[in-house]
């Protein structure tokens, strides 16, 4: 799930290891279950931060349905 950049911050985040469909949701998806991972991680902020500087428009980051602040949803 995560990328380089993510993976590379000194504590590390809570998703490693977390299966990236999870932060994927598709329609009708709950997002949760993604949200529930990262309400507990230490890196919450940064994650957020460097998927919005990234351009990131899909997925769960931060604790953050991109996808939905965005207006758009991912499709099957």
């Amino acid at each position: 799930m995560t990328t380089p950049a993510v993976q590379n911050l000194p504590d590390g985040p809570a998703c490693r290891g977390a299966d990236p469909d999870l932060f994927f949701p598709l329609p009708g998806e709950s997002a949760d279950p993604a949200k529930a991972i990262c309400a507990g991680c230490a890196i919450r902020a940064e994650c957020l931060a460097l998927a919005r500087a990234r351009g990131e428009r899909f997925g769960i980051w931060g604790g953050v349905d991109l996808g939905a602040e965005a207006g758009t949803a991912r499709s099957a």
